[in-house]
């Protein structure tokens, strides 16, 4: 009797065909920690400190490591690459990152303490909100098809201003997608760059349900118990 082989995982197949998308655009590659600081996680991004996302009811903190979280999100790691690149001169420039995140949180079919995030950043100079929906637009028609609907709508991200949430539409309804806007001066300074002179977009949302959309996976647990109904990957 012959054994089964092993096959990539759909989230690492994703994981690659998103890095495609971006770096065919120019964007470079940005890896961070999953144990990451306080400072990185919140500080860094203008997320005040009595934000509910700071609760221990929404964010994993180590005790035996103060001052660290498993990180909620790979901002953090974009904020890393970004204010590196400006310690380098190396602005205009434009970074992607794809991570496991943490949220102590209640799980559903569309939600998951743990999952896979993309973020990304670009900054430089005269770089606008159509930016940003123009690199965003492209993104999703090129993971999930040219005839994908997506809507933008206005939100608000202590890290960004203007903000907007991203919505495509799934089994005959809107699914949140992404949250993205233009960073917030206070982060640009955080990073030590001056809001006055650059621009910088942000965007980030779970890889796992893009995932669900593309391949009418109904429930985002199945991509962490073993589940057999995902063999044809």
């Amino acid at each position: 009797m012959s054994e089964a082989s092993g096959k990539e995982h759909p989230l690492s197949i994703l994981m690659n065909e998103a890095y495609q998308v971006f770096t065919d655009l120019g964007f470079e590659i940005a890896t961070g920690p999953e144990l990451e600081s306080e400072w990185y996680n919140f500080d860094v991004l203008n997320v005040p400190k009595d934000h509910p996302a700071r609760d221990m009811q929404d964010t994993f903190w180590i005790k035996e490591k103060e001052g660290n979280v498993l990180r909620t999100h790979t901002t953090a790691t974009i904020a890393r690459a970004m204010e590196l690149a400006g310690k380098e001169g190396r602005i205009p420039a434009a970074f992607i990152s794809v991570g496991k995140v943490f949220r102590n949180e209640a799980t559903d079919v569309t939600h998951e303490m743990q999952f896979y995030q993309i973020d990304g950043g670009m900054i430089g100079e005269n770089i606008s909100l159509a930016d940003l929906k123009g690199v965003l637009s492209h993104f999703y028609k090129k993971m999930l098809g040219e005839d994908v609907e997506i809507e933008f709508r206005p939100s608000f991200f202590p890290f960004t201003e203007p903000s907007i949430e991203v919505f495509a539409k799934w089994k005959g309804q809107w699914l949140e997608m992404m949250g993205a806007g233009m960073a917030h001066p206070n982060v640009l300074k955080n990073i030590g760059l001056n809001p006055n002179k650059h621009q910088c977009l942000l965007f980030g949302g779970g890889l796992d349900r893009i995932a669900m959309i593309k391949w009418g996976i109904p429930d985002i647990r199945f991509f962490y118990q073993g589940d057999l109904r995902l063999n044809q990957f």
